[in-house]
C-alpha cells in the first residue's frame, strides 16, 4: 500500500488542465466538463464542480412527447440533468471506467445505464426492447444517439471493441453489451445448448446477435449478475 505525505498526496492526486476540450478525462473514472454553456448527463452522476452552474432535472416535456411515453413505459428511462452555465464540473458513476467519443455526423447506441454524458447538439431517441424485459441491465431500454459533438459512456472495467463484418456475425450477452454502431439494428437469439455456457446471469440462452457492418462494444462484467448477489 503506497503511502504519501500530504504534499506528496495532493501532487500526486490533484486536478491537472489536460487541454481536452469540453470533455476531459480526469482520472480512467472521473470525467471533467469544462463547462461554457450547457451538458445533459446521466442523474446523480455529480461529485463536484466549480463556478457558476446550476443543475435541473430534465422536464417531464423537454424532450416532447413521445420520449415522454417512452421513458415512462421503460421505468422512467435514463434519468437525465441539465447543468447550465460556466466552470468545471466532475461527474462520475459508481466507479466505472469512462469512454469518450467525438462523433462526427455519426451515431451509436448506449446502454441506458451506461450512457454518462453528452452535448446538447447531440440528437437522441430511447429505443425499446420489449423482446428481453428484465435482461438487460438497465431495463429494456437503449439510447441511440447522433450529430456531431461529444458522448460519455461508461464500463466495467476496460471495454472490447469487436468488429462487426458481412457474413461474419458477433454473439454478445446483453447484460455485457455496452454500445454499438447506431445503424445495427441487433437480434435476439436463444440457443439452449449454450445455456450453460454463455453468461452466468438472467441471459444464459439468450444472445445479441449482430449483422453487417459496424462494431459493438463489451465489458467483462454482467451487470444483472452483481446486483443479484447483493
Amino acid at each position: 500500500m503506497e503511502k504519501y505525505r500530504i504534499n506528496q498526496f495532493i501532487h500526486q492526486t490533484k486536478q491537472e488542465d489536460k487541454g481536452q476540450g469540453l470533455f476531459e478525462l480526469e482520472t480512467p473514472r472521473i470525467l471533467e466538463i469544462n463547462l461554457e454553456s450547457q451538458i445533459w448527463a446521466k442523474m446523480g452522476s455529480m461529485i463536484s464542480y466549480r463556478g457558476n452552474i446550476t443543475f435541473e432535472r430534465e422536464g417531464i416535456l423537454e424532450h416532447g412527447i413521445g420520449k415522454l411515453f417512452k421513458k415512462a413505459f421503460t421505468g422512467e428511462g435514463a434519468p437525465l440533468m441539465k447543468a447550465t452555465g460556466r466552470g468545471k464540473l466532475y461527474i462520475a458513476d459508481q466507479g466505472k471506467k469512462i469512454s469518450i467519443l467525438n462523433l462526427d455526423n455519426e451515431s451509436i447506441t448506449v446502454n441506458g445505464n451506461d450512457l454518462l454524458a453528452f452535448e446538447p447538439s447531440i440528437d437522441w431517441d430511447i429505443k425499446l426492447m420489449r423482446k428481453v424485459a428484465g435482461l438487460m441491465a438497465g431495463g429494456l431500454f437503449n439510447v441511440t444517439l447522433k450529430g456531431t459533438g461529444m458522448v460519455a459512456f461508461t464500463s466495467h472495467y476496460e471495454p472490447l471493441t469487436l468488429l462487426v463484418e458481412q457474413g461474419n456475425p458477433v454473439y454478445t450477452d446483453p447484460n455485457a453489451t455496452v454500445a454499438w454502431s447506431g445503424h445495427l439494428e441487433p437480434e435476439f437469439v436463444t440457443d439452449v445448448s449454450l445455456k450453460s455456457f454463455f453468461g452466468r446471469a438472467s441471459g444464459e440462452s439468450i444472445q445479441m446477435k449482430f449483422q453487417g457492418n459496424g462494431f459493438v462494444v463489451v465489458q467483462p462484467f454482467e451487470e444483472i449478475y452483481l446486483s443479484q448477489q447483493s
